[in-house]
């Protein structure tokens, strides 16, 4: 594909807590058991449709049923009876209180860039030029056939996430600066600054770009050991040069490797919409930090078909830390 915290808003009052009238009025299809010793779940619903079973096991069961939903709907989050805790509001609608993660994308979104890159490449070898009856056809139509180690302007769009904002340091992908001869990073509120390339990592396909410092408070690097399998995250990118856009999803799959013809290590794979021009942009969890770099997707036109790839955080990090390093600059 050619490609750290702000404090959680203080709303005027809190949202209310969402009540759990209609979990407890709601009829379960199914009874979920909770299975602690490793053994066959129970299903208690099966106890009472059975027409083989007691009066007094099909009475049993229902009480089992009324209190395990009884005692899931009492359920709150950690924390003292009644209080609603940042987390919580983070992922709530202000006014309303029903979830939302535009609270979130608020607080995060400012540090997410569009990265515009002119560039020269040299012009890749297409077996077609070595056909004659082709290279006639160019020439009938008075079309320059191109010959090996020609070049050809090429403009491209991608992402990318400020990491420092005092320094401007912008951290990217490498392969969307391929050839560059200009880049330009556009902030959410559509500031351009003209930015320099100060290293790349061809190990991790990673980047950092550097603009004048920003007034932009840089996301938080997460852990991304801590991944697991189902974990919510969120891709904030450029999607075709659209602009700044918003999708969501889960980890498919963590230290997946041998993807394509990259050799980029081990990936996080999301079904979180990833499509060009996500490059460089970050995945993050639900507490706001980059657990991920996009990098990557697998398509058959090149679209998004919910398997995309990022980046661990660590290895991201750890790049970041080996390019300044470099430089001089950590």
């Amino acid at each position: 594909m050619p490609a750290s915290p702000v404090p959680a808003p203080h709303p005027a009052a809190p949202p209310p807590r969402l009540e759990s009238k209609a979990c407890a009025l709601a009829p379960a299809s199914k009874a979920e058991a909770l299975d602690s010793g490793g053994g066959p779940a129970l299903d208690l619903t099966a106890v009472v449709r059975r027409g083989g079973a007691t009066p007094a096991a099909r009475t049993g069961a229902l009480l089992a049923v009324g209190c395990l939903s009884l005692a899931a709907c009492a359920w709150q989050p950690p924390g003292r009876p009644g209080e609603t805790t940042r987390a919580d509001l983070a992922l709530r609608k202000a006014g309303s209180g029903y979830p939302s993660l535009a609270p979130l994308m608020r607080r995060v979104t400012p540090a997410v860039v569009n990265v515009a890159v002119d560039a020269v490449v040299r012009i890749e070898k297409n077996p077609l030029l070595n056909d004659p009856d082709f290279r006639r056809f160019m020439r009938h139509f008075g079309l320059a056939v191109p010959r090996e180690g020609d070049t050809e302007r090429r403009q491209s769009v991608g992402s990318g996430v400020i990491v420092d904002a005092g320094r401007g340091y912008v951290l990217t992908n490498q392969h969307l600066l391929e050839g560059a001869t200009r880049i330009e990073v556009t902030l959410k509120d559509r500031r351009d600054y003209r930015a320099r390339l100060l290293g790349a990592d061809e190990d991790t396909d990673l980047a950092v770009l550097q603009i004048p410092g920003v007034a932009i408070t840089p996301l938080p690097f997460g852990d991304s050991r801590q991944l697991e399998v189902g974990d919510f995250v969120i891709a904030i990118g450029n999607p075709f040069g659209l602009g700044q856009t918003v999708t969501s999803g889960i980890v498919s799959a963590v230290g997946r490797t041998g993807v394509g013809d990259t050799d980029l290590g081990e990936l996080i794979q999301t079904d979180a919409s990833i499509n060009p021009g996500n490059s460089g942009g970050p995945l993050i969890n639900l507490a706001g930090e980059v657990v991920g770099i996009n990098t990557a997707l697998i398509g058959p036109s090149g679209g998004n078909v919910g398997v995309g790839f990022a980046v661990p955080s660590n290895r991201a990090r750890a790049a970041l830390e080996r390019v300044l390093a470099r430089r001089g600059d950590r």
